[in-house]
């Protein structure tokens, strides 16, 4: 198994769990998210309780909640939303801090990619959540999400050149 932490942080943010169609020159990473039940399932078995003696309800007090599998697995910490300005400030700091980490074409690659992508990103800005992963650090990569057009879960985004593949 294959994940991916981030480059500045070491938090976990994806794995190949999670198969990834790549934006902008590998700048950008697209990845689904689902929306998942956990917690208690109501499963018939086909037992009749009330000829076997039991109860209807048997008191168990399990609640079912709704979570998006990718943060829930990565416990990806929402953010609040970025003003323009914001956003600008922060991506041309981490673009920076992350020109600085990458070497020779993977470094090419993404100076010749960021601007069109981060251009696509602010084109959605006021669709997106924000997320980090749970250190929460300032510096730490922004995974974005998003809901395309009627769709029901949500698209993620990552800065491809700012993960690290870990074999597990």
């Amino acid at each position: 198994m294959l994940v991916y932490q981030d480059l500045i942080t070491g938090d976990e943010l994806l794995s190949d769990s999670f198969p990834y169609k790549e934006l902008f020159g590998g700048v950008l990473w697209e990845v689904e998210g689902k929306w998942v039940v956990q917690g208690a399932v109501d499963v018939d078995i086909g037992a009749n309780p009330s000829a076997e003696g039991g109860e209807e309800d048997e008191g168990v007090d399990d609640q079912a909640v709704k979570v998006v599998d990718i943060v829930d697995t990565f416990r990806l910490q929402e953010q609040p939303p970025f003003q323009k300005k914001e956003f600008m400030a922060y991506v041309k700091k981490f673009v920076k801090k992350l020109t600085d980490k990458l070497e020779g074409d993977a470094q090419e690659n993404f100076k010749k990619n960021v601007e069109p992508a981060v251009k696509f990103l602010i084109s959605k800005l006021s669709d997106l959540q924000f997320f980090v992963g749970e250190s929460m650090q300032d510096d730490a990569c922004i995974v974005f999400a998003y809901y395309k057009d009627g769709a029901t879960d949500p698209t993620f985004l990552y800065f491809g050149h700012a993960l690290k593949e870990i074999k597990c």
